[in-house]
Formats: C-alpha cells, structure tokens, sequence
C-alpha cells in the first residue's frame, strides 16, 4: 500500500469549502464532555483551513446511534426491554445523547468564531448551512451514524456528503480501517487529502514499517492471539526482535510445552504459536517470551482490588494458579531489546494494567520506551493508554489515535480510508 499521500499543504484550499472528516467521538457524561483531546487533537488541521481561507464543514461519528425506529424495537426487544418501554420517543432520547452539539460548543470555545451546527447530516439544515458559508468560516454536520448508509458506504449518502463540498480532507485515523461512506464512499465524488493527524500517521508508521532503522524491536501484548495473528505473522517479516507478553504469551508457553496452569489460554492456537516460533528461527528474528511470570489463584474482582500474587519462572506456573502479569527478570530482559532498539513498535498491555499490582509489567514497557533514543511509536488502545496515565505520553516519539486502525497497519492491511486518497 502507497503510503505517500497528499496532504491539505499539496493543494490550494484557498476560497473551496472544504468536508472535513475528524474524529469527534468523545466520552459524555449526562451531555458534557468529559475529555476534549480528540477535539484538540483536530484544531491545527481545522485551523489551517480557516487560515488558508477554507469553508470548513466538519463532520464526525459519535457513539453508535441506532439510525432507524424499527431497528431500535429490533434491539430493544432482543436485549427484553418492556414493551411499553419501547416508544419513539425513547428512541429519539437516544439519538439525543449522542448528539454533536456539545462538540460545536467546545469548538467554538477553542477556536474563539462561532461554529454553526446544523440539526441533520445532508437534510435540509446542513445543505442550507453549507450553501451559506463563507471562507474562514467552520460548521459542523450532525452525528454521520444519525444516517443509516453511513456504516454502509452507501453511495447516495457519500455523494450528498460530497455535493456540500468542493475538497475532502480525512483527518480521522481512527476511522480509516472502515469502508464508510464518510472514510472512503466520498472519496469517489470529491478530491481527497489527508490531514495533519492522519499525515503524521501514515508518515511515521508507514516508515516503520517499510523502511525502519535497526535493530527494529515490536512488543505485542493484550490477551488474545487470535486477535493478532497477522500481526505476529507481518511483523516476522519485518523486525529483528519479537517481544510477546500479556496473556497472549501463555498460549506461546504452552505450545513450548510449559504447563501455564489457569492462565488465558487460545487452545485452538498452539499449532498456530508453534508456526511462528519455527517461522521466527527460519528468519533469524529472536522471539522474547516472558521467563517469570507474577501469579494468582484467580482473576483479581473487581479488577483494580487487592490481590495476592507471587513471581514463579514461566515452565513453573502451578496447575491451579494463573499468570497475570511478566516478572520482574521479564521486565529487565523486555526494557533491555527495547533500550537497544533504534525504531520500537508496541501494541497491547503486558498484563492486567487495570489493577495496581498486576500493571508493573507494562509500566516497565512503558518506561523503557520513555528512556529509548530509539523512535517508538505506541499503538492506541490500552498501551496509548497506560503511557498517558503514567505521565510519559511526551517521551514518546508517536501515540497512535486509532486503536483498530494501528492493529490494521501492523497486519499490513490496506485502510479503505488511507487508499482513497491521493497520491503525492
């Protein structure tokens, strides 16, 4: 996949309006934002458009709003809702909570200009409002999954998105591994660039993983292999190092024929685990597993509370204990491939980070790649996470913004939203 694509600086944005697409999708509490930093995230791209003399009509999903009534009396009646519970008016009582408008405001305080909010995503209110719009300006569309083609790529919603505007500009990563037809449907009807969260993106990843600097380190953590078989199988490709922890590690353990006790286990995988192994010594890629392993009787409830734990070697774990973290001689072999690296990749926890006593695993990944002059570059989700928690968020070279976008680059997959743009 072309990962060179042209950004909003490659055309002239002078007087055009402009469907810019960000990621708006922010937690709300009782409809007020709880944290603002995917907004924030979006202002240099949104402010360089009104700089450059754009009219900008930004549009985002939030949530996933059920788009029809008959499909909400589906749901509710699968999940046993009352009947008498079911009404329209409870549906658009949904619809409401995950409604833009709080996105508009805090925009509008950010920005210091009034952002106009239109009450509908391609209905008469936002083609009104757009019609009007002048350069320098900013509005924004109501929640895109309001429509019920949004999730479907249907093309006569991306081509009445795109007959608003004159230019697309994506600008929301972690949107671009889904074919919707506001990532990629527009893209058909309109010239298409990216903006500069997804620039910065595709710039760094991309080159991590097509042309890294070495010794190229990835640590792969979370609980499933299942979950990351491609990426376990791209990136033998590609690294010199393979680092596996969190519960994944066990499945690996196991099919190295260690007892792993009660710990996760994808049974179904061993043959799979054993493959990579011998793919791993075929390449000349050294594969770390973890050599201790910090153990429980049973998963900690609830999942932060105490928990009695204590460190055996890895083909030591007792048949009724579970693994629930990497060991502390882990953790120094884990922190040592990272410090020694020149580009780190890393995606998923070491263990369960939620809980204080099982989180110090990930902290030392987290602080190794803090220490690193290595470029490392975080994959979203719980380890983007666990390095903002921890306070090393600006020791990083790059956090991902997409959590299933950065699994999808790992895998070396096409993103439907990256190929639809342009290409430099």
């Amino acid at each position: 996949m072309n990962y060179a694509k042209k950004s909003v600086k490659d055309v002239d944005v002078a007087g055009k309006k402009v469907l810019l697409r960000c990621d708006f999708n922010v937690p709300t509490k009782d409809g007020v934002i709880t944290s603002d930093k995917r907004i924030v995230a979006a202002l240099p791209t949104i402010k360089y458009l009104l700089d450059n003399g754009a009219a900008v009509i930004a549009c985002s999903h939030m949530g996933k709003p059920i788009a029809t009534y008959d499909a909400y009396v589906k749901k509710q009646t699968e999940k046993g809702t009352d009947p008498e519970k079911i009404t329209e008016e409870a549906w658009q009582k949904s619809l409401k909570k995950l409604s833009l408008k709080p996105v508009a405001a805090r925009l509008s305080e950010l920005l210091g200009i009034e952002v106009k909010m239109a009450s509908d995503v391609v209905g008469e209110s936002a083609k009104a409002l757009a019609a009007e719009l002048k350069p320098g300006e900013l509005m924004l569309l109501e929640n895109l999954r309001y429509e019920k083609g949004e999730t479907k790529n249907n093309p006569d919603l991306a081509k009445a998105l795109a007959s608003m505007a004159d230019l697309y500009v994506s600008d929301a990563f972690g949107t671009v591994h889904r074919a919707h037809a506001s990532t990629a449907g527009v893209a058909d009807y309109l010239p298409a660039v990216c903006g500069f969260l997804i620039e910065k993106e595709i710039g760094i990843m991309g080159k991590a993983l097509a042309d890294p600097e070495r010794p190229f380190v990835a640590i792969l953590g979370g609980a499933k292999v299942s979950d990351k078989l491609n990426v376990i199988s791209n990136l033998l490709e590609k690294v010199d190092t393979l680092i596996i922890g969190g519960g994944m590690a066990y499945t690996f353990l196991a099919a190295k024929g260690y007892g792993v006790g009660t710990s996760l286990l994808d049974s179904e995988k061993l043959d799979y685990c054993k493959e990579m192994m011998a793919k791993a010594e075929e390449k000349g890629v050294k594969l770390l597993l973890p050599i201790d392993t910090v153990i429980a009787k049973s998963f900690p409830d609830p999942i932060d509370g105490p928990i009695d734990v204590e460190t055996v070697p890895s083909n030591e774990i007792p048949d009724d204990m579970m693994g629930l973290d990497i060991g502390e001689k882990t953790r120094e072999l884990f922190a040592e491939a990272a410090k020694s690296a020149k580009t780190v990749v890393w995606n998923g926890p070491m263990g369960v980070f939620e809980n204080p006593t099982l989180a110090k695993g990930t902290i030392a990944v987290a602080q190794a790649l803090a220490d690193s002059e290595a470029t490392t570059i975080v994959g979203g989700g719980d380890s983007a996470a666990a390095c903002e928690q921890l306070g090393f968020a600006d020791k990083i070279t790059h956090i991902s913004t997409g959590g299933g976008a950065s699994l999808e680059f790992l895998e070396g997959k096409e993103l439907p939203g990256v190929a639809a743009l342009l290409d430099k």
